[in-house]
């Protein structure tokens, strides 16, 4: 008689099996990253970074354990979030038009918008960066491009990490802003040639791609991790959806980009930080998300441990 085996010999590694699972070995506060993770950093090596909220948790830890961390613009309110005043950039369209503007064109049809009542400057494509004047403006962002230019020129390693896949994009010239806010917005400035969509698969893994041609043009050794951010959308502009089915499609969408990004060269990784938040730490009986007002966004305990898991990947080193 035939025999059917539901489970077929087969020889994995243990990081290839669902940990705890079977006879498999059990869940351990490592997350079982796979042998050779092909990244290997120290406290020499030049490392900068840009994204979201997340981001800014990541630039934390690496200046607070003595990485030599890239800073420039000190001084500037903007560079609180990355090694440059880009501020806080939620998606890859945002984050191309940074290395666009930095070492090629950017030219968008409306460059500053200036608020109806008070004359306020706002800059659309970095969040909420304000001036007094024009004048003010285009001197700041002069000095702004000489430093960019020489944080992602310095990197040896640059760490991207990936927000959501929802965009305000000029219908005219397809540019994407930030987002709809600021003193422009609140006074009543015109938003009518900007239009609100869900980006889609294709799109965002051809921006990750001209970003990778224009750092290998421009800082051809520097490495890339990519990471998906594990704090969730707070609100969605979506009608057609709810708000975490929204956060959902955006870190499936991203993180399915990603895959295929990092499989298409070897100086790009994927780092597990959504997957260590928002299902390793729950596997330990942890709660990743803050309680309050602000329980989209993840703990400083999830980042600690998430942080620990970059570094003894990265760094090989032992939790302290």
């Amino acid at each position: 008689m035939a025999r059917s085996e539901m489970h077929p010999i087969h020889r994995f590694n243990a990081w290839q099996v669902w940990p705890g699972s079977y006879e498999n070995p059990p869940l351990g506060r490592h997350y079982p990253f796979p042998e050779g993770a092909g990244l290997g950093i120290d406290r020499t090596t030049p490392i900068a970074s840009m994204g979201s909220c997340f981001a800014r948790e990541i630039r934390k830890r690496l200046i607070g354990r003595g990485y030599n961390y890239i800073r420039e613009e000190g001084r500037h309110p903007a560079s609180v979030h990355a090694s440059a005043a880009w501020e806080r950039t939620y998606n890859t369209f945002t984050m191309r038009q940074i290395f666009e503007y930095t070492f090629e064109k950017f030219e968008p049809h409306v460059r500053w918008w200036v608020a109806p009542e008070t004359g306020i400057v706002q800059d659309p494509f970095r969040r909420i960066i304000l001036y007094d004047s024009l004048g003010q403006a285009k001197e700041d962002f002069s000095r702004h491009l000489v430093h960019s230019r020489t944080a992602l020129t310095r990197a040896g390693v640059i760490i991207l990490t990936l927000g959501l896949t929802e965009i305000w994009e000029d219908r005219l010239d397809k540019t994407v802003i930030c987002l709809p806010s600021g003193p422009y917005v609140n006074e009543g400035g015109d938003m009518g040639r900007y239009r609100f969509r869900v980006s889609r698969y294709r799109e965002n893994l051809e921006n990750l791609e001209a970003i990778y041609r224009i750092l290998c043009r421009h800082n051809p050794g520097c490495k890339l991790v990519i990471t998906v951010s594990p704090v969730h959308l707070w609100a969605t502009f979506r009608t057609d959806l709810d708000v975490i089915s929204a956060s959902c499609n955006s870190k499936s969408t991203l993180r399915a980009v990603v895959d295929e990004f990092v499989s298409n060269h070897e100086d790009v990784f994927y780092f597990p930080a959504y997957e260590m938040a928002t299902i390793h730490w729950v596997m330990l009986g942890k709660n990743p998300f803050e309680g309050g007002k602000e329980n989209f966004h993840v703990t400083s305990r999830t980042v600690d441990y998430i942080m620990e898991q970059f570094f003894y990947s990265y760094a090989r080193e032992k939790p302290g």
